[in-house]
């Protein structure tokens, strides 16, 4: 009997405000908890019911690791994330490269590094599945903000290489905002990339 999805759950959490989710398994009741940005009783309760085993950062910036240490302490799991978050000084349990795998019960979630935003900013995709959490590599609108001419650089690689080879089904989780199917902005993803956007870096959307 083939397996059944994994249960995605989501909370807006902070100020600002930034998308929380949890992944559960059905099957074993596993659960990820990703970017415990604030509010640990919110993320707490998110996880209801479940049996958690892993954190798990698309990234290191302050709204989304903001809970990181109460979540740490209350759920008594390892963190994972891209081994740039060591070097600025995060404690990390796992450190996850491009291609690595993370179980959730009996279901399987696949790294993407995805460099750009931030040097240790990675993707989770649910394998046999059509949803990817994204962190803030990509929104509806446009990619995530960058720092420099090189960091714009760096996210226009990432758009080209690893997201817009993903199928149109795709659906995208991101970090701030609503998820999105890929397909249905593909096309102005695609322009965007193909333009010169000289020494650019900062906010941008798709049709600057």
């Amino acid at each position: 009997m083939p397996s059944q999805p994994l249960e995605l759950r989501h909370r807006q959490v902070g100020p600002w405000p930034m998308n929380t989710y949890a992944l559960v398994c059905p099957t074993t009741g596993q659960s990820v908890l990703f970017d415990p940005g604030a509010d640990p009783d919110a993320l707490q309760a998110l996880l209801s019911g479940s049996r958690p085993v892993a954190i798990l950062l698309t990234h290191t910036h302050p709204d989304h690791v903001g809970a990181l240490d109460e979540m740490r302490q209350r759920l008594a799991v390892p963190v994972m994330a891209h081994a740039n978050a060591i070097e600025k000084r995060f404690a990390i349990d796992r450190t996850l490269a491009d291609g690595d795998t993370v179980a959730v019960g009996d279901q399987t979630l696949r790294v993407c590094y995805a460099p750009g935003h931030i040097d240790d900013q990675i993707c989770f995709a649910l394998e046999r599945d059509h949803r990817v959490v994204v962190g803030d590599t990509i929104f509806a609108g446009g990619p995530g903000k960058t720092w420099s001419t090189d960091g714009f650089r760096t996210t226009l690689e990432t758009l080209r290489a690893v997201v817009l080879p993903w199928p149109d089904e795709t659906v995208c989780y991101p970090g701030h905002g609503p998820h999105f199917r890929l397909g249905d902005i593909r096309p102005a993803v695609e322009a965007f990339v193909a333009k010169d956007h000289g020494d650019f870096f900062g906010d941008a959307e798709w049709g600057m």
